[in-house]
């Protein structure tokens, strides 16, 4: 399980909206039994949070909305298979992250 690996949203009643999660915890820490991600939401489903909280992240051509301040451990046994990883836009989710944590 990679950084910045995508994944269908495990939760059934919030995949509409929540299509996917992105691991965003370190590869160094895969001994633990959860990883730490960011829900990514279509647009419309998306909140009116400034665009440093909530960057738009490319997955497999498809626009969303990376919710940092939404970030949650989940199980590693949910996360089944990566569907995409976004270490290329990985700038844009550590500076939610960032934000998140030190204000904008």
């Amino acid at each position: 399980m990679a950084q910045y690996d995508v994944y269908p949203n495990p939760s059934s009643s919030g995949s509409t909206g929540i299509p996917y999660v992105v691991v965003i915890q370190s590869d160094l820490l895969d001994a633990l039994s959860t990883r730490l991600t960011v829900p990514l939401a279509v647009p419309e489903g998306a909140s009116k949070a400034p665009a440093v909280l909530c960057p738009v992240v490319t997955v497999k051509g498809r626009r969303l909305h990376a919710l940092a301040h939404f970030a949650a451990p989940l199980p590693v046994k949910v996360l089944r298979r990566p569907i995409d990883n976004v270490a290329a836009q990985s700038h844009l989710l550590v500076s939610a992250i960032d934000a998140v944590l030190s204000g904008f």
